[in-house]
């Protein structure tokens, strides 16, 4: 009996998630802005519930409420509120550990305006993680509308808060995600650990609700490249000293080896762990064999059309009804089934022991002991399972700049550009800024635009450095436009990669703000011969001469009649065709006496070899 009795604590452990393991507390940073004697930064540890700001961070004032401190229930009956004057620091509800559920005091204190709640412990130790409740299947229906973060400070910081407030000081601090998951290029990898069973409740529920709606933010992020998504499933072995009892043989597979509780805790009724876990198998299969496709994003597909399509409740949960769902998604089933390979045999299958091995947290990464779990760039999430709020942390994964344009929608973040330019340089004629909206806010370098490369601080300047500086609003230099002409003071050097502004040949001034025409005739500049006649254009002038004659610019010259200057043309085209055609006669006899001379010599070099025809016998 004892030992039915650890067996089914053990079942129990897996599915409520409270197993033993290597577990490590995520955190975040809080650092206190005021009162000076409580300035510093400081540890807290994330709840997991509510909507952690990944990637960005909070400031606010902190209350500590006069009563209800536990927050344990409706503040409205205390007439307390934390909602803040409009222009006020949103409050941060600071309430003790103690008396009621993690869940329940960040929602009453959520209900009563605190935009977000930071829970004090009761005692001096380690920070741990605050969870939803697990234990008795007990339902929270207000889980799922907690959107609000929670985070768990030591007693220590807590009373020295309490203390400062005592006094009437005001206490603001930042709560800060920035540095919470890492962030190093721009593929996120994520990992979810999950579970096909979908009689377990809330926590079953909430997964397969979670993964219909994430399906297509999920696979516009994969099909674009932008992240690596591995499902996982969490699996137990059976203790040796039980192989042989009821509960391990129905909810066991491959002679113990990998086992998944039975779904609704009822081993003599419905379907079996065994059958959860031949689902498990197939669904990683599914992927396995997707991603050799090209198209790992229908793992998303399956399990939302399987969770439609097959469920427990209508006795559909089956192998029929699988390959239905697989056949659909133009998969081949057989290739999912050799994957699989047999769950009946007493060996080790390659695919569920892969799974238990990656169970094993390294580094940083703690072991996984609870479902549903969520790893971002190998770090575990912490918070509410929904769209909006894993779409943000996933976000806060990829290095700053590289962010897909999915993280930069109004629905996830703001866009501080549209502010003030967000403080940095622009060039509002040419309609270029240094600005570049991000995920967690907004930088200011310089753009390239058009190829053009602009360097500067990106808050006070940008000029444009490259052999392409003209092309981009003029290179800031003078620019105009007359009678069918456009003339441009930019001026750039290839070979330095830099430009002047100078005014072109014809114009004077600054080459920046203006170029004045110079009048060529009125200064004297051209056109001076004693027949010429000058007449000054836009940016340049045209010479002519009396009638019958004809401008020469290259000697600023006017010379003979325009029927004169026809002929004298003539008669040098007639002798420049007369020297031509004495040139080539002259080269074809040269070509002819070389070629006699040439065949002489070598008839002469040969002969003295061997004979010539021309030779008499000897």
């Amino acid at each position: 009996m004892r030992g039915r009795l650890k067996l089914c604590a053990t079942l129990l452990c897996l599915l409520w998630g409270v197993c033993l393991g290597r577990f490590v507390v995520e955190k975040n940073s809080l650092k206190v802005t005021s009162p000076e004697s409580l300035k510093d930064t400081y540890e807290c540890a994330i709840g997991n519930f509510g909507v952690p700001q990944y990637g960005g961070a909070i400031a606010g004032t902190v209350v500590y409420p006069g009563a209800n401190q536990q927050s344990c229930f409706n503040f409205d009956d205390f007439n307390v509120s934390f909602r803040q004057p409009l222009g006020w620091l949103p409050a941060f509800a600071l309430v003790d550990r103690r008396d009621c559920l993690f869940v329940l005091k960040t929602w009453n204190a959520q209900v009563a305006g605190a935009a977000a709640v930071l829970v004090a412990d009761d005692m001096d130790e380690p920070l741990i993680t605050m969870d939803t409740p697990m234990e008795g299947g007990v339902e929270v229906p207000y889980l799922p509308n907690i959107t609000i973060p929670s985070v768990l400070i030591t007693r220590s910081l807590a009373d020295n808060i309490k203390t400062a407030l005592s006094r009437g000081e005001r206490v603001n601090i930042n709560l800060d995600w920035t540095e919470a998951l890492p962030h190093p290029d721009s593929r996120v990898e994520y990992e979810f650990w999950t579970n096909s069973n979908d009689e377990c409740g809330q926590k079953c529920s909430s997964q397969l609700e979670f993964i219909k709606e994430f399906r297509g933010a999920a696979q516009a992020l994969e099909r674009g490249g932008y992240t690596q998504f591995t499902p996982h499933y969490l699996t137990w072995y059976c203790p040796q000293d039980y192989l042989s009892t009821k509960q391990c043989q129905s909810q066991c597979v491959n002679g113990g080896r990998y086992c998944v509780p039975d779904p609704d805790l009822n081993i003599s009724d419905g379907y079996e762990g065994r059958d959860v876990v031949i689902e498990n198998l197939r669904q990683i299969c599914f992927h396995k064999v997707a991603n050799e496709s090209g198209k790992p994003w229908l793992w998303w597909d399956y399990v939302t059309d399987f969770t439609i399509r097959c469920p427990m409740r209508e006795k559909r949960y089956n192998k029929e009804c699988a390959h239905i769902t697989i056949q659909s998604l133009g998969i081949d089933p057989k290739k999912i089934d050799e994957c699989m390979g047999d769950p009946q045999a007493d060996a080790d299958n390659p695919v569920l022991k892969a799974q238990q091995d990656a169970q094993i947290g390294s580094g940083s990464r703690g072991d996984v002991t609870m479902l549903p779990t969520l790893l971002i760039n190998n770090r575990q999430y912490r918070g509410k399972l929904g769209r909006r709020a894993v779409l943000k942390a996933i976000c806060a994964g990829f290095q700053e700049t590289t962010e897909p344009a999915i993280c930069l929608t109004e629905e996830i973040q703001t866009n501080e550009c549209l502010e003030n330019n967000g403080g940095c340089w622009q060039d509002k004629a040419a309609n270029i800024t240094a600005c570049k909206d991000t995920f967690r806010g907004r930088k200011c370098e310089c753009p390239v635009v058009q190829g053009v490369q602009f360097l500067g601080d990106g808050y006070t300047h940008c000029e444009a450095f490259t052999s392409l500086s003209c092309e981009i609003n003029n290179g800031d230099c003078w620019k105009g436009s007359k009678d069918g002409n456009t003339y441009s003071a930019c001026l750039a050097h290839p070979s330095n990669h830099t430009k002047a502004c100078v005014c072109p040949q014809g114009f004077v001034g600054d080459g920046i703000h203006s170029c004045q025409d110079v009048d060529e005739c009125k200064e004297k500049l051209a056109c001076q011969c004693p027949d010429c006649k000058c007449k000054n254009t836009w940016g340049g002038f045209k010479c002519g001469c009396a009638s019958k004659q004809i401008y020469v610019p290259q000697v600023d010259s006017c010379i003979g009649s325009a029927v004169e200057a026809k002929s004298s043309w003539t008669l040098i085209g007639v002798l420049l065709v007369a020297l031509g055609a004495a040139a080539l006669t002259g080269y074809a006899v040269y070509k002819y006496r070389f070629r006699r001379f040439m065949d002489a010599e070598i008839r002469s070099i040969m002969a003295q070899y061997m004979p010539l025809n021309s030779q008499a016998d000897i």
